[in-house]
């Protein structure tokens, strides 16, 4: 099980990185790539959070990845 986090790159793009990483795991143009990606790698490592944050840095979404468990199932209504 593996958490994610989308965050904005500095020089250009979105950053994809594995929660407690120190480098990106890649570099894309669009926070929406980089947000099925990071689905995509959570998923292959058994599930877990993927975690979008917003230009400013700030968590603006968090998405369980099956078969990860959901930490408050009853709020998480936008999917």
């Amino acid at each position: 099980m593996a958490n994610y986090h989308v965050t904005k790159n500095n020089d250009h793009g979105w950053n994809v990185r594995k929660e407690g990483g120190q480098k990106a795991s890649i570099t894309v143009d669009t926070q929406r790539e980089a947000e099925k990606l990071a689905k995509q790698y959570s998923g292959n490592s058994g599930g877990g959070e993927v975690r979008i944050h917003g230009e400013d840095g700030k968590i603006r979404d968090s998405d369980t990845v099956s078969p990860g468990n959901d930490p408050n199932p009853p709020r998480d209504n936008k999917h």
